[in-house]
């Protein structure tokens, strides 16, 4: 993404802070096990800001500062590392590449940061998210109080700086929306594959692989979360990944998988018959979910609320639990007194960008639920899920599980449908 949107993000976070400094950390590398990493990605907050994508960088604003108001501490140069474990940046791209006025070494932290704390009033950092971070604000908190006697005063508010960047995600650019779209046109055809291939007999890892390997033939950095690959009586389970099942002919296939496209995700779930013998009773469950999202679809327009569409969902999976005998009584009442979770636990969306489950809240102003508004994104997803175990079901539905799954984005007018090209016939 062009610097000059990072640029502009910041220069909108500094606006709304009152002076001071705010301190952002990028993620550290992680041990899978003994010498092996994990693959790292970038804080998205952090990538959000500044577009910079080496582990541990530290990005630091001052509005005030005369001459350095961003920036940046990053991995030294070091070319028999880098022999290793790839190029680094160095201080001269973090100026030159990522539009920092002034970019040190981290092993710089220790000794800048407490000198850009002296006599100012806040402190603009995340709380709580890592231990070890914030065990050095407080360090440089600490080596600004220790000059107190040389006239020195430390920042005395401390501002959690997450919801003033939160609330400015929430809203897409049209530069995020174009790497939205892009991890939704791959993943949309990764999900095509996904169909063409499925055949009894098949693992459940090996249809992953066939999606995963579109995933990254176009370009795709990497899986925007865990791939769930669930046949069978695996899809009544939520976040199921193991996916080492054999698939049976008459299973339906659960699968909810998405890229990363520049760090945006894409989310999609699609469940689709295995083999041609699908019973007429997993059909019409099938059917009652489809309904169910083309109602709440239809609900995500600016001007009504988040959990509007969620409602509109809700309201036509319980009246098809009543239809197939999992549920007795009036549908109001089911849904009031809670009846309805054993078959349907979860809400019908979320927030979706830089984190699959994105950043901004869901209520406002106490206990609201947030107005839509164009530029929002967020996926609807409704489910109906059978255990296998159900008690005072019709046999033939016992194990069934189905979901299906878009991302939506809020305009002016209809919602857009980014994940369209999915498949999603009938059974």
């Amino acid at each position: 993404m062009n610097q000059a949107v990072h640029a502009q993000r910041r220069e909108r976070l500094m606006e709304r802070m009152e002076g001071g400094v705010a301190i952002l950390p990028n993620a550290s590398v992680r041990l899978r096990n003994r010498d092996v990493e994990y693959p790292f990605r970038p804080n998205s907050d952090f990538l959000y800001l500044t577009g910079f994508s080496e582990p541990d960088a530290v990005a630091v604003l001052v509005p005030d500062h005369p001459q350095h108001r961003y920036l940046l501490f990053v991995p030294p140069r070091d070319p028999a590392k880098e022999v290793w474990t790839g190029r680094r940046t160095g201080t001269e791209g973090a100026e030159r590449h990522f539009g920092a006025d002034k970019a040190y070494t981290l092993d710089d932290l220790d000794r800048v940061v407490p000198e850009l704390l002296a006599d100012r009033d806040q402190l603009y950092v995340h709380f709580g998210r890592e231990k070890s971070f914030d065990d050095k604000v407080t360090r440089w908190l600490n080596a600004t109080r220790a000059k107190e006697r040389q006239g020195v005063r430390a920042p005395e508010v401390l501002v959690d700086v997450e919801d003033m960047i939160h609330e400015r995600r929430l809203i897409k650019t049209p530069e995020e929306l174009e790497r939205m779209r892009e991890a939704a046109r791959i993943s949309a055809e990764a999900h095509r594959r996904a169909q063409e291939v499925t055949r009894p007999g098949m693992a459940e890892y090996q249809v992953q692989a066939e999606m995963e390997y579109l995933f990254h033939y176009h370009g795709a950095e990497r899986v925007a979360y865990p791939s769930i690959v669930a046949g069978g009586t695996n899809a009544c389970i939520l976040h199921y990944t193991e996916n080492r099942s054999e698939l049976g002919d008459g299973d339906l296939l659960l699968i909810d998988a998405g890229c990363e496209v520049e760090g945006y995700a894409a989310d999609i779930t699609r469940t689709f018959p295995v083999g041609d013998t699908v019973s007429e009773g997993r059909r019409q469950v099938w059917d009652i979910v489809a309904s169910a999202q083309r109602a709440a679809i239809d609900k995500v327009r600016a001007g009504n609320t988040f959990d509007a569409y969620h409602q509109a969902a809700l309201r036509v999976l319980v009246q098809g639990m009543v239809d197939l005998g999992l549920l007795e009584g009036d549908v109001d009442g089911l849904i009031e007194r809670g009846e309805y979770r054993d078959f349907y636990m979860h809400r019908t969306g979320h927030w979706l960008g830089l984190d699959v489950h994105d950043v901004g809240r869901y209520k406002v102003g106490g206990d609201h639920w947030r107005t839509l508004e164009p530029g929002m994104t967020l996926t609807v997803e409704p489910g109906m899920y059978i255990p296998p175990d159900a008690e005072d079901v019709p046999a033939e539905l016992r194990g069934t599980g189905v979901r299906i799954e878009d991302d939506v984005l809020v305009t002016t007018d209809a919602p857009e449908v980014l994940t369209q090209a999915a498949p999603k016939e009938r059974p």
